[in-house]
C-alpha cells in the first residue's frame, strides 16, 4: 500500500529515483514499475536481500519497462553515499521519525536531489499518532520505534530551512488510524483478539481488492484521520 502519490511527485519514465529508507520496498517497487532508475537505500541488510530478489523478479515477469533500472544499497541516512544531485526524486516515506538527528537526515536528502527535483516526505500524522502514544508507552518505546512526533508546521519549517520549497500536503491510510488506536488499547502484540483480528482482515481486503466502497471511505477519512502526513516538496533551480 503506497503513501506517496507518484503523480504529485513528479515521477517520470527514465527518473533517477532514490528510496531512502527503503524497507520493504513498497514505493522502490511502484517507481520501478513506471520506468524508473531505482535505488533502494536501507541499512537492513535482510530487507535490502528481499527487495533484491524482488526486483529480479520483476524483471523476470516483465512487469517493468526494458530500459528501467533497479539496484539495493546498503547505507545510513546521515552519510548518504551519492554525489550531490545524484537523483532526480526522493522519497523518504515514514523513516526521520526513527532518527534522532532529523536535521542531518534531511540534509542529506536535499544535497542528492537535484536543483528542480522533487522530494516527497511522508511521517506518522500528529493527532492519530499522539492518540496511539497516550493510549501505548509500548507502541512508541520499542527499539528502533518513533522517537518524535511532528506537527505539519515543525515538518514544513525543517525542510524548507534545508533549502526546499514546499509545493503541496496530502493525507494517507485514513482507515489504518483506528487499527492502530484498537491495537495500543488492547495490547500492541495482541494480534489474537477478535477486535484486531476483524479489523485486519478489513485491511487485508481493502489492500488485496480495493473495493469501492473502502475506496470511498478512505478518501472521507484521509483528510480526517490520515495516518499519514505526506509533504510534496521541490529543490529550487540554480539562480
Amino acid at each position: 500500500m503506497l503513501t506517496v502519490d507518484f503523480d504529485r511527485l513528479g515521477l517520470v519514465p527514465g527518473d533517477r529515483v532514490l528510496d531512502l529508507g527503503a524497507g520493504a520496498g513498497r514505493h522502490a517497487f511502484e517507481a520501478y514499475r513506471r520506468g524508473a532508475d531505482v535505488v533502494a537505500l536501507d541499512q537492513d541488510a535482510e530487507e535490502l536481500r528481499g527487495v533484491d530478489d524482488l526486483f529480479g523478479a520483476m524483471r523476470l515477469e516483465g512487469e517493468v519497462p526494458e530500459d528501467a533500472r533497479a539496484a539495493v544499497v546498503l547505507g545510513d541516512a546521515l552519510a548518504l553515499p551519492f554525489e550531490d544531485g545524484e537523483f532526480d526524486r526522493v522519497i523518504a516515506a515514514e523513516i526521520l521519525e526513527h532518527v534522532p538527528a532529523d536535521i542531518q537526515a534531511i540534509q542529506e536528502l536535499v544535497r542528492v536531489v537535484r536543483p528542480g527535483g522533487t522530494v516527497a516526505v511522508s511521517v506518522p500524522r500528529w493527532f492519530p499518532e499522539i492518540i496511539n502514544w497516550r493510549l501505548s508507552e509500548e507502541y512508541h518505546t520499542v527499539e528502533g520505534g518513533h522517537i518524535r512526533i511532528y506537527t505539519d508546521a515543525e515538518l514544513v519549517s525543517k525542510l524548507t530551512s534545508a533549502g526546499l520549497t514546499h509545493e503541496g500536503t496530502g493525507y494517507a491510510h485514513g482507515l489504518h488510524s483506528p487499527y492502530w488506536w484498537l491495537k495500543c488499547a488492547v495490547g500492541v502484540d495482541d494480534a489474537d483478539h477478535p477486535l484486531v483480528k476483524a479489523y485486519h482482515r478489513l485491511l487485508v481486503w481493502e489492500i488485496t481488492s480495493q473495493p469501492r466502497v473502502l475506496r470511498w471511505a478512505g478518501r472521507v477519512l484521509d483528510p480526517l484521520i490520515g495516518k499519514s502526513l505526506v509533504l510534496y516538496l521541490r529543490k529550487p533551480e540554480v539562480p
